[in-house]
């Protein structure tokens, strides 16, 4: 069966199963179920990606609290490749995780450092959980710095081996991470998939999270997952999660959404083109003579549509959130700006801070 989707309902697709809509969840780990993973970045001009992404869900409940119980104590999550993802994704990465690596110079690059693998899981076995700076770096063949690990192996070492799921995150001091063996993070009685069966489940799940997909999308990998659909206007053909269309007759209606730029909703930028009619750029990596809203604005969900784009940044030292703007795609209707207005002052009493420049 193909769906027939006006725009209008393929935005309420993606907003919905993106948690977007007037129906908030409870907790932080339905978050992760429904999206799938939620990403960690630490460029906090307001919040880190992590909690800002929570938050634009659950709204004030939200507590940072939260998540660290959810990934160190009761393990419903774990951390890896950057992202929280919930601990039912897990069984679907192992069959990876088995034939990993499978580029040559990565596999060169372990097998010419046999022994420093050896060292680094013994050290884990004997001490951890440990920070990587706790771990001696022992690499008979050390790879080039980068502007993230410098000259040390040992990230390097342990990114590859959590990549194995020999080693995992077992949580963070600070914005550290604290390495384990996977055996002392991860259940042991998880279900195990053929390398078909486990594709074919990513791609279900990621349907579900998307809500809507372009076919063969490099941006939203969704197989054959779904069922098919064309939306009036576009000549692309897409895939559909059956249970996304049913529900539409259900929706709850739209609200005021203020989005991390790494949000997940912002991630298939063809999809916001098309859909949306949103051509989002993030402004953190140009110039500032370049830069029309912002170094790292927010984009201003209202309903089903972007209709703006918030400027602003936590100032500790006079405990304040500043709104340097807040740009109007087109000009605010009296209520849209009282929505607007609301959500703000509400990420403002999350914070804990009082919100200054909001005019």
């Amino acid at each position: 069966m193909t769906h027939r989707l006006t725009l209008d309902q393929a935005r309420r697709i993606i907003v919905r199963a993106q948690l977007l809509d007037a129906e908030r969840p409870g907790d932080v780990v339905e978050v992760a179920e429904q999206l799938g993973y939620i990403g960690i970045d630490p460029t906090a001009t307001i919040a880190p990606c992590e909690h800002t992404v929570l938050w634009s869900r659950i709204g004030w409940s939200y507590e940072s609290g939260q998540l660290r119980k959810a990934v160190e104590s009761d393990r419903l999550l774990f951390e890896f490749d950057g992202t929280f993802q919930p601990m039912s994704a897990l069984p679907l990465l192992l069959p990876e995780m088995r034939t990993w690596p499978r580029r040559d110079s990565s596999r060169q690059w372990l097998e010419a450092n046999d022994r420093f693998r050896t060292d680094v899981i013994a050290r884990l076995r004997a001490e951890g959980p440990l920070l990587s700076t706790q771990i001696p770096d022992t690499a008979q063949v050390a790879k080039a710095p980068d502007g993230w690990s410098g000259s040390r192996s040992v990230p390097h070492m342990l990114e590859f081996l959590m990549r194995q799921g020999v080693v995992a995150v077992s949580g963070r001091e600070g914005r550290h991470r604290r390495w384990d063996l996977a055996e002392r993070v991860y259940p042991s009685d998880l279900p195990q998939y053929s390398d078909e069966e486990a594709e074919h489940l990513r791609h279900e799940r990621r349907l579900q999270a998307a809500g809507l997909a372009r076919e063969k999308s490099p941006w939203t990998r969704v197989g054959d997952a779904g069922e098919p659909a064309v939306i009036e206007g576009l000549r692309s053909k897409w895939r559909v999660d059956p249970e996304a269309v049913a529900a539409l007759e259900e929706d709850a209606g739209g609200r005021a959404a203020l989005l991390n730029p790494y949000d997940s909703v912002l991630f298939d930028r063809p999809r916001l083109r098309d859909v949306f009619g949103f051509a989002y750029v993030l402004e953190q990596f140009k110039p500032k003579p370049q830069r029309r809203y912002g170094y790292f604005a927010h984009p201003i969900l209202l309903g089903d549509r972007f209709v703006g784009m918030l400027d602003a940044e936590v100032d500790r030292a006079q405990d304040v959130l500043r709104v340097n703007a807040v740009h109007e795609f087109l000009p605010f209707e009296p209520e849209e700006d009282e929505m607007i207005r609301a959500e703000i002052a509400e990420l403002g009493e999350w914070l804990g801070l009082t919100v200054t420049g909001l005019r």
